[in-house]
């Protein structure tokens, strides 16, 4: 077939990447326009940009594509199918239906569960026991066409955002392969998604604000989910306190060990090895830490060069 590839982030590298090994013709690859990156404000290519570079397929950027001005270069491009894996645009109906056998999407969720711009992160913030990918025939709608074929992953205990990004990135490449063959043979199955659906909204640096009256489990869970971004941070004094790893202390356990129950955000222990704090439901024993201007560290490297004393209260 011939494809023209929809995408922009490291998720879409490793499908973009297959299918140029494949026996399909990629002709064309879309990709957001360069942003300007970093203090220098030079502007750098996407990494799916850099992926097509190097294979020497064209690259084409158009700021809006709904706007209609690149309708008539996609039509020159002549695909059989169109490929979207995390894009980042939303395509107009004049596009979902100009190849043979449309849009097709590459989803980081088993949809309907986790429709949005972040579904790998609300996974594990949500305490998901399974995700997987889903391959999505696109309509109109903001990730509500039909399935055509799904893979599902079991979470590790301590799943981070960045780990199950790493693992479903690589699901996406055959599970296409092997749509497009189904295609081919005229054996594709839509199936319509269920009218129940969650939504995986969009992820900001205020999304990792820890809040500590919430329960130990919410907040370990929301510090893996957002590893290594946004991250999950409090505030020690004026300085931004980031936590990278912390186990659960259930309410028994602090009891059994004999640690005071203080008020949300207090640091309950504090010494050479243990930094625990306190939340709306048993503890937080952290193990890997990072203050403003430093390097991050394991908690008891920490604390031989900064003091945290115990009833130390952190600010969500």
């Amino acid at each position: 077939m011939r494809i023209v590839f929809m995408g922009t982030p490291d998720f879409a590298v490793p499908t973009l990447e297959t299918l140029i090994q494949s026996d399909h013709t990629v002709v064309g690859v879309v990709t957001q326009p360069d942003r300007p990156r970093g203090r220098s404000g030079k502007l750098q290519f996407s990494p799916v940009k850099e992926t097509a570079v190097e294979a020497d397929i064209p690259v084409f950027q158009p700021e809006q594509i709904k706007d209609g001005s690149f309708l008539p270069t996609l039509q020159e491009l002549a695909p059989d199918v169109i490929i979207v894996v995390a894009f980042g645009q939303i395509l107009p109906k004049d596009v979902l239906e100009l190849p043979e056998y449309g849009c097709i999407n590459v989803h980081a969720s088993l949809l309907p569960k986790l429709r949005g711009a972040a579904p790998i992160q609300w996974s594990v913030i949500d305490g998901d026991a399974k995700s997987g990918v889903t391959i999505m025939q696109m309509d109109e709608g903001l990730d509500t066409g039909d399935i055509l074929l799904t893979k599902t992953y079991t979470l590790d205990e301590k799943e981070t955002g960045g780990s199950l990004f790493d693992k479903l990135a690589g699901f996406g490449g055959p599970m296409v392969l092997e749509v497009l063959k189904q295609a081919e043979q005229g054996d594709l199955h839509p199936t319509p998604q269920g009218e129940e659906y969650t939504y995986a909204k969009m992820l900001s640096k205020e999304t990792g604000r820890l809040d500590f009256t919430k329960s130990a489990v919410e907040l370990e869970r929301l510090i893996r989910g957002l590893n290594p971004w946004p991250s999950a941070y409090t505030m020690l004094g004026d300085k931004m306190l980031k936590l990278w790893e912390a186990d659960v202390i259930s309410s028994d356990e602090q009891e059994k060990q004999g640690v005071s129950k203080g008020q949300p955000g207090e640091v309950v222990l504090s010494d050479k090895k243990f930094l625990w704090i306190q939340t709306g439901d048993g503890c937080l024993a952290v193990q890997n830490l990072q203050l403003a201007g430093k390097k991050r560290m394991e908690t008891n490297v920490f604390l031989r060069g900064v003091s945290i004393e115990k009833g130390t209260i952190l600010a969500g």
